[in-house]
């Protein structure tokens, strides 16, 4: 049930958003062993002009770039898995945009469960109430 935020540089573009909403939740499926159904992905947009890296904009560097910030579970997934993770959104990105600035960056925040759910329930409760039914 993770949440991305994605930030690129440029114009709004629906058919761009909406290619980026499904390749990262096809990494992030794929990766990081997330439910695409529960996946949910916000993508906005900032002038290159208002985006800065090494103290130049963008638009002066004629580059793209994004950030890329998702949650999941703590412990969820390993330090191997969120390492292929990040080098398959960079490449992805990279495809998408025609190319990124080498600062162009991915964070995955790793939360508490009980800190973290959707639908009023914590991720904890899901856990907890899945195991009381197993049992």
């Amino acid at each position: 049930m993770p949440i991305i935020n994605i930030s690129i540089t440029g114009k709004p573009d629906a058919k761009l958003s909406a290619a980026i909403a499904n390749k990262a939740t096809d990494i992030t499926a794929k990766l990081l062993h997330k439910d695409p159904t529960i996946t949910a992905v916000a993508v906005n947009y900032i002038d290159p002009q208002h985006w800065f890296a090494g103290g130049r904009s963008l638009a002066e560097r004629g580059t793209s770039t994004f950030w890329l910030d998702i949650k999941v579970v703590d412990g969820t997934n390993t330090k191997l898995e969120l390492e292929a993770y990040l080098k398959a959104i960079f490449e992805a990105f990279g495809q998408l945009l025609g190319g990124v600035h080498e600062e162009s960056y991915a964070f995955v925040h790793e939360v508490p469960a009980a800190a973290y759910g959707y639908g009023g329930k914590s991720q904890e409760f899901r856990f907890i109430s899945g195991r009381l039914k197993a049992a």
